[in-house]
């Protein structure tokens, strides 16, 4: 039994991500992107509002305020969510759009 590979250990991250934006659910690489891609938005958004502090405009401030307010709403939203939901695991989501043959157990389970 230990010597038997799972499915899902010969996707790299990358396939893990796209293989994520077709089939339902999200899985572990995904949340990794969005939330590298929130840390990056975040420096930018920090960065910009740094800049319109320094320009002394107060309406670029409130702007620059507005969207990091908008993306950390965004950002717990989305935590909340998928701390409600879960994570799906990559074999689950090959099975899903049908991308490794289902086992005979969940078929028989199914026609039940």
């Amino acid at each position: 039994m230990e010597n038997k590979k799972t499915v899902g250990e010969g996707i790299s991250s990358a396939n893990a991500v796209l293989l994520g934006a077709l089939a339902p659910g999200v899985n572990g690489p995904t949340w990794n992107t969005l939330k590298s891609a929130f840390v990056t938005l975040g420096l930018c958004l920090a960065l910009m509002l740094g800049l319109a502090f320094s320009a002394s405009d107060s309406a670029l401030v409130l702007h620059v305020a507005f969207l990091v307010l908008i993306t950390a709403t965004l950002f717990l939203l989305l935590s909340w969510f998928l701390a409600q939901t879960g994570l799906v695991s990559i074999e689950h989501q090959m099975r899903e759009i049908d991308l490794v043959p289902n086992d005979c157990s969940e078929t028989s389970r199914k026609d039940k």
